[in-house]
């Protein structure tokens, strides 16, 4: 039997996501699972345009494609129970992984892992901010750069069992302004590999061409122009910047 048509097919929703600061609904098309977010469902920020977050999550999905590194899950626009939403292949994670994690500070593992930032806990403890040190989480912290996220929270990191590291929850992207809020800074300083410099150079010449074209019906000029320019600035420093500017480095909560 084929699959369902994603687009037109009736979107069925299945449950609802509490904890999501917006209106996040789990669906399914057919037999295929989905997270669906409606534009009406958007709740209102003092700096991000009012229901523009559904298209700069197909933004962010479109990027993660040129990049090739399979950040982003499949994301697109449609019609489903609440009007036109954004809506998304859904991932089962693996509960026994993450990539970023809350550790006591005289626990902060010698390798394999980043040591972010200290602070305490509800309790008082003294803990550190630690993530994974792994190809997967350099490519997103590029992605993070390029797209100028908001809001890379250690629980919009999907632990996939095969290693593979997800990025959702991409609403709070493609600002005009610096916006970069994340867990990832643990490369900070360090120079990019070819690897992510070619992926870098792969977007900002696909601005030019079929990726400028489908950017143009989901962000403003501006924003797209502003998205070539942090490339373009990446591509020269060669490695990973500091935190800058008067926002907070990191997101709050932290999960």
């Amino acid at each position: 039997m084929p699959a369902p048509d994603l687009v037109t097919a009736e979107l069925t929703l299945t449950g609802r996501i509490m904890t999501a600061s917006n209106a996040t609904f789990l669906g399914s098309i057919g037999d295929v699972a989905v997270v669906y977010k409606p534009i009406a469902g958007e709740s209102p920020l003092w700096d991000f345009p009012h229901g523009t977050l559904a298209r700069r999550e197909v933004a962010a999905y479109l990027v993660s494609q040129v990049f090739g590194w399979d950040i982003v899950p499949h994301t697109w626009l449609r019609n489903g129970p609440m009007g036109e939403g954004m809506v998304q292949l859904w991932q089962e994670q693996e509960p026994a992984q993450s990539a970023v994690n809350l550790v006591a500070t005289d626990h902060v593992p010698e390798t394999g892992w980043k040591h972010v930032l200290e602070g305490r806990d509800e309790n008082g403890r003294m803990v550190a901010l630690v993530h994974e040190d792994s190809p997967a989480l350099r490519r997103m912290a590029v992605f993070d750069i390029v797209v100028n996220n908001a809001d890379r929270k250690g629980d919009h990191i999907l632990a996939m069992t095969d290693g593979h590291r997800h990025g959702v929850d991409h609403g709070l992207t493609f600002h005009r302004d610096h916006k970069l809020r994340t867990v990832l800074w643990g490369w900070l300083g360090d120079a990019l590999t070819a690897e992510e410099r070619d992926g870098i150079e792969r977007v900002s010449e696909g601005l030019h061409g079929e990726l400028g074209r489908n950017l143009a019906d989901l962000l403003s000029t501006d924003e797209i122009a502003l998205l070539a320019a942090r490339c373009a600035r990446l591509r020269l420093a060669g490695r990973f910047p500091a935190p800058s500017g008067e926002m907070p480095a990191v997101p709050w909560p932290l999960f």
